[in-house]
C-alpha cells in the first residue's frame, strides 16, 4: 500500500512514494516505489497505489527481490473501472493486481509499468 505518491514533470518525470507491505493485516516491511518517464508533460499529481498478491509465489519473488520492476521481475494487471463499472474478483487471473486512485476516486489510463519498488528501512 502506497498511500502517496507523487509525480512531477516538466520534459523528465520522476514519480517516488514511500509505503508498507502487508500481510495478514501486519505490517511486514517498507517499500519505495520510484519511476521516471521522458516525453511532453507539464504538471504534478499525487496518487495512491495498492498492490494485491494473489498467489504466494508472486509475494515471494517480490519480497526477495533487490529492487523489483514492474513489467519486468513480474507482471502486474492494472485494474481500470469507468464510472458505474463493477470489479469481479472471480474473473482476475494475474498474481499481482493493482489499483491506482487519485483525489476522485480510481484513476483510470495509467500504468505502473518500469516502476521499481525497494525495500527501505523508515526513519
Amino acid at each position: 500500500v502506497f498511500p502517496k505518491v507523487y509525480k512531477a514533470g516538466i520534459g523528465i518525470g520522476a514519480e517516488y512514494g514511500e509505503g508498507a507491505l502487508i500481510v495478514g493485516g501486519k505490517t511486514i516491511e517498507y517499500y519505495s516505489t520510484a519511476a521516471a518517464s521522458i516525453g511532453f508533460q507539464l504538471g504534478a499529481q499525487a496518487k495512491s497505489i495498492i498492490l494485491i498478491f494473489t498467489k504466494y509465489e508472486a509475494l515471494k519473488t517480490f519480497q526477495k527481490s533487490d529492487g523489483w520492476e514492474a513489467g519486468v521481475d513480474g507482471s502486474v494487471a492494472l485494474i481500470t473501472l469507468g464510472m458505474g463499472d463493477s470489479l469481479d474478483t472471480t474473473n482476475v487471473k494475474d498474481p499481482i493486481v493493482a489499483f491506482i486512485f487519485g483525489q476522485r476516486g480510481l484513476m483510470y489510463n495509467l500504468t505502473i509499468e518500469g516502476s521499481k519498488f525497494s525495500r527501505i528501512t523508515p526513519e
